[in-house]
């Protein structure tokens, strides 16, 4: 008993300064003490009393030890796991002691600076504030002529496009021989590329891809004469530099294979267009065919522009009869009969079918093949059987050798030629208005006309999508400003803060050489509804201040004093958050740092000018 109770091991007894509890056995004491008392209360029993309870004390002293031996568990394990988090915690402890201990300087050295910086910025401030209150009409002038320059001039060099280009590692290698071309050939000519491209070390693997079923392919100019390679990159920091250098070195390359057309794709989110595809419309197939090369040939010739290819290509070889009717009417033929004798002599005609089970043959009647294997055979077919002279097809019709079209593409019920093509280095409204003049110098015949779609048209009905939501978010960010300031002027002052923002995201894109695109207006569609915090927090407290009987420049500058800390911590906290995605890490990063770079650059730029300009136009419009 005195052992289960004893708070100190052997000869230590600091467990009793930390803990004096720790090393007791509670369980075990509490067992110890009720079999003490157990024997007291025995001895005191009558006789009959002791004989029923020895009886019994085999069951009573198996349940007293296994309830003790649980509690004694259930005890340790506590206790284990109490010590464990206080040595835990303790270790924690430390290490942020150490950590203060190490950081306190730095930090110490931060927070003065910070200070520093925020007493030189309020002061800054202050005195830029009573400048502007006092030269106010200085001030709009300066903002009226920044934002105008912004709008006239640097928007229109910003450029537009869909989306960003994006690299993943990957891209494709189309290429295309001409029209006939057998599938083993067009894989005997991809030899020499792949070896080329096995001999590029920072290529990971190629797949290729050679001939494509008619029926199966979603593309009519696919078929046994093209090939596509599917290149894949090792991941590397770099990648992006080395893929624009594996492609530039891989178009060098290409251009030493004649008799064959090329292009490099790379996979394209939110569309399936290519960025540049120029239709070509015309009714006369031949006037098209030269138009549509000419074009592609002048097309090719714009700097940024690669991988020109036209839908236009040569047609499939096929064989024409031409009759000659007067010759026919002389030898009293039928052109009809003849025409389905001849496509019945060479294709053939199915007279029955052979049964065999659940099985049915076709049995096609047609000329054997050592009677139709070539052009001088079909001269020899007779077309009259039974007549009194046999007549020979080459007596009543001309048989020459001669390709159709590949394909007649129809737009919208016009005959159309598409010429798609690749930009780089070059966004895509600068490409299609390139493109545009160049087609426009071309002299082109009245019943011929152009239009560029692709991406460019999916471009510009995004865009406007945008534009109409990013209007729509001011008007219901203004709604909700209304109803909370009860005022329509108000929410109106606040909502200057936009045209800020807005002047900052231009200024920046065009530092960066970042055109327009999607994820540019979905970053404004955001500056729209946190862009007016900063204003919302000042106009606020000034008119807090104002009813409290503050006149109304006193109450402008204590408001901006006493808003300067907030509004900073709102705006680094936003701007630090961003700025992994401005940094550019993992896949696909092309896509959020165009958004990072406009919130963070609209915001800032909007809490700096919030600071002077709000409070100008206030002091303005708002009665003493």
């Amino acid at each position: 008993l005195k052992l289960s109770e004893s708070t100190c091991f052997m000869s230590f007894s600091f467990p009793e300064k930390i803990w004096p509890s720790f090393l007791s056995v509670v369980p075990v004491s509490l067992f110890l003490k009720g079999m003490i008392e157990a024997k007291q209360s025995f001895l005191k029993l009558s006789w009959s009393k002791r004989i029923f309870y020895i009886l019994l004390s085999p069951v009573f002293l198996i349940l007293s030890i296994v309830r003790a031996t649980l509690e004694s568990c259930f005890d340790l394990i506590f206790h284990v796991l109490h010590c464990v988090f206080i040595l835990l915690f303790l270790w924690c402890k430390g290490i942020f002691l150490i950590l203060k201990s190490i950081l306190a300087l730095p930090l110490a050295f931060v927070f003065y600076v910070f200070e520093i910086f925020y007493k030189t910025l309020d002061f800054i401030i202050y005195r830029l504030l009573l400048l502007s209150l006092s030269h106010w009409a200085l001030l709009l002038v300066g903002i009226a002529f920044l934002l105008g320059y912004c709008i006239l001039e640097v928007t229109p060099r910003l450029g537009k496009e869909l989306i960003p280009e994006i690299h993943q590692g990957e891209f494709h290698l189309e290429i295309t021989y001409p029209i006939g071309t057998t599938v083993e050939k067009s894989d005997q000519k991809l030899k020499k590329i792949e070896e080329f491209l096995l001999t590029q070390k920072k290529i990971a693997k190629i797949s290729t891809v050679v001939g494509s079923d008619k029926l199966s392919s979603n593309k009519e100019e696919q078929g046994e004469h093209t090939a596509r390679i599917t290149i894949t990159l090792p991941q590397e920091k770099n990648r992006i530099e080395e893929e624009e250098k594996l492609i530039h070195s891989i178009r060098q390359e290409l251009q030493g294979y004649p008799g064959m057309e090329w292009k490099v794709s790379r996979p394209v989110l939110f569309s399936f267009k290519t960025p540049i595809e120029v239709e070509i419309h015309g009714y006369n197939l031949q006037k098209l065919h030269e138009i549509a090369r000419k074009a592609q040939e002048k097309i090719a010739l714009i700097p940024g522009i690669y991988d020109v290819k036209s839908n236009i290509g040569r047609g499939n070889p096929e064989i024409q009869i031409i009759y000659n009717r007067s010759l026919m009417a002389h030898y009293k033929l039928n052109l009809m009969d003849v025409a389905n004798l001849v496509r019945s002599k060479v294709k053939g005609d199915v007279a029955t079918r052979f049964k065999e089970k659940d099985r049915r043959v076709d049995i096609l009647i047609r000329l054997t093949p050592e009677d139709r294997e070539s052009i001088q055979h079909l001269k020899r077919l007779v077309v009259n059987p039974g007549g009194s002279k046999p007549i020979s097809l080459s007596s009543v019709a001309d048989i020459v050798l001669n390709e159709g079209p590949s394909e007649i593409r129809r737009i919208n019920q016009h005959r159309t030629a598409i010429i798609t093509a690749n930009i780089s280095g070059k966004d895509l409204q600068s490409a299609n208005n390139d493109i545009y003049h160049t087609l426009e110098s071309m002299d082109m015949p009245q019943d011929f006309s152009f239009t560029l779609s692709g991406q460019n048209k999916e471009m510009q009905t995004s865009l406007s999508s945008l534009q109409l939501a990013l209007f729509l978010a001011m008007f219901l960010v203004y709604i909700v400003m209304a109803s909370q300031f009860e005022s329509l002027l108000q929410p109106m002052i606040i909502m200057f803060t936009v045209p800020l923002a807005f002047i900052g995201v231009v200024l920046t894109l065009d530092f960066f050489k970042i055109p327009l695109n999607i994820m540019v207006f979905l970053g404004m569609i955001v500056l729209a509804g946190i862009v007016v915090n900063n204003a919302i927090v000042l106009v606020d407290y000034i008119n807090q201040l104002r009813n409290r009987g503050i006149n109304k420049k006193e109450a402008i500058l204590k408001a901006s004093h006493a808003r300067l800390r907030p509004i900073l911590m709102t705006t680094a906290t936003t701007v630090l958050g961003l700025l992994p995605m401005v940094v550019g890490l993992g896949d696909a990063s092309e896509m959020r740092i165009p958004m990072a770079i406009t919130v963070i650059s609209g915001l800032s730029s909007s809490t700096i000018l919030t600071l002077v300009v709000i409070p100008t136009i206030y002091s303005l419009v708002q009665k003493d």
